[in-house]
């Protein structure tokens, strides 16, 4: 209704066009594309559904059935468009395309800037993805000045998020864009959708970990008895404890450094002891600490 008379042809592009950064990682088309665009999208119980919403909605029919039904019977519900893009993953400068939308039958012109809303949610995964690459950076370069030993990096920046996140949608998604750059995660919803739509068998791992409420509901009296429970428990592999349920000085430096000393230094087989801390300022905590 809206493009010139004669139209046959609709070609679009999607681009970063600016942030706080200066490049970008793609990531997440895949996902969009297998999850809501392949296969049969349209079907005759679709158009009647969204023809009488279409009619609520607006008091009147404003829906391309027309358009809709030629898909239909013209390609048996599969959409004629053409995606192309970068491969995902890739790290790219702002200001260039990362994908781009045709039309591939002319009677469906109209079809390709339909499909924005869709296409642009990209916008969430490439976001977070393109974030936690500048963390990573970050943690790189400190881990130069610190360390001898980079093979860690990985492991650096784990994933909480899916308890901040609006949907369990969103947390896979995201989730599963911070794994481009990263390998811990506790959002267990984006190792399924790396599997199913990006054929990775396992895209991140974890280790066990205490929260405040396994350490407080032992009292304060019974912190270092929490501590103590945790290390027999998982006497193998890396472990992570919460110790600022109480007094995080008095954790590391009384509990962890004189109580516990013994039976941390004789869990041989222990690659690392980590402290998870809440509640302080990082950049002063950790150096104290």
């Amino acid at each position: 209704m809206q493009y010139p008379k004669g139209t046959t042809q609709v070609y679009s592009y999607f681009e970063s066009r600016g942030g706080k950064f200066s490049e970008t990682i793609f990531f997440g088309l895949q996902y969009i594309i297998k999850r809501y665009l392949a296969g049969q999208v349209i079907t005759l119980k679709k158009i009647e559904s969204a023809k009488e919403m279409m009619r609520k909605h607006f008091g009147r029919d404003l829906i391309n059935e027309e358009g809709w039904r030629y898909i239909l019977q013209k390609h048996d519900g599969h959409l004629p468009i053409r995606i192309k893009a970068i491969p995902e993953g890739t790290v790219i400068p702002i200001r260039n395309v990362l994908f781009t939308v045709e039309n591939t039958d002319p009677k469906c012109y109209w079809l390709t800037s339909y499909l924005e809303t869709i296409l642009v949610q990209v916008w969430y995964p490439l976001t977070v993805a393109t974030n936690s690459l500048a963390f990573k950076k970050i943690i790189f370069q400190s881990l130069q000045e610190t360390s001898d030993d980079l093979s860690t990096l990985p492991f650096l920046m784990h994933d909480f998020g899916f308890r901040g996140v609006s949907s369990i949608e969103s947390a896979s998604i995201g989730g599963t864009a911070h794994l481009v750059c990263f390998k811990g995660t506790d959002t267990m919803a984006a190792l399924g959708l790396a599997k199913e739509f990006y054929n990775c068998d396992m895209a991140g791992f974890s280790i066990p970990a205490t929260e405040h409420s396994t350490i407080t509901v032992w009292q304060e009296a019974g912190e270092a008895d929490a501590y103590r429970n945790l290390l027999e428990q998982f006497p193998t592999g890396s472990v992570a404890c919460v110790s600022d349920s109480y007094n995080i000085w008095n954790a590391c430096e009384k509990i962890w450094g004189e109580t516990l000393h013994e039976l941390v230094s004789i869990c041989v087989f222990l690659p690392t002891l980590q402290l998870a801390l809440f509640y302080h300022s990082p950049r002063s905590l950790l150096v104290t600490v």
